[in-house]
């Protein structure tokens, strides 16, 4: 359960940022936020793998970057959704979604499964993983 409340801030603060970066994402209230970081947070644990599964060969083919289209549409399903969380047409979700990814990603490296924030350090070659609480 720590691990995913963990998650579900880290992917909070990446919809934050998204906000800020893109100006074509709107968030109204902290409500919206939180409504819209949670749908976006279910979506991607049910609806995202049945849809990558159902696009695997366009995926393929597209060398991955059909899964931007995926998460630009998931994220423009939120919107509609979620009242008071805007995203104003296709490249702004598009976007969004890549900036997501990338934000979510880089923190998500410091969380482990249990809900752990890791740093890895190195001594003499060999490796130790240090739990933070």
């Amino acid at each position: 359960m720590r691990g995913f409340i963990l998650r579900f801030i880290v992917t909070g603060v990446a919809v934050l940022v998204a906000s800020e970066m893109i100006s074509g994402i709107r968030i109204d209230s902290v409500t919206s936020g939180v409504v819209g970081a949670i749908v976006l947070a279910l979506l991607n644990a049910l609806v995202r793998p049945i849809l990558y599964l159902l696009s695997a060969p366009f995926i393929v083919v597209t060398l991955g970057l059909f899964m931007l289209v995926i998460n630009g549409l998931l994220l423009e399903l939120v919107s509609f959704l979620v009242k008071g969380f805007h995203v104003e047409g296709f490249w702004p979700a598009v976007g969004g979604a890549v900036i997501i990814s990338l934000v979510s990603g880089l923190m998500n490296l410091f969380v482990s499964e249990r809900g752990h924030v890791e740093v890895a350090t190195s001594h003499h070659h060999e490796r130790k993983i240090r739990h933070i609480n």
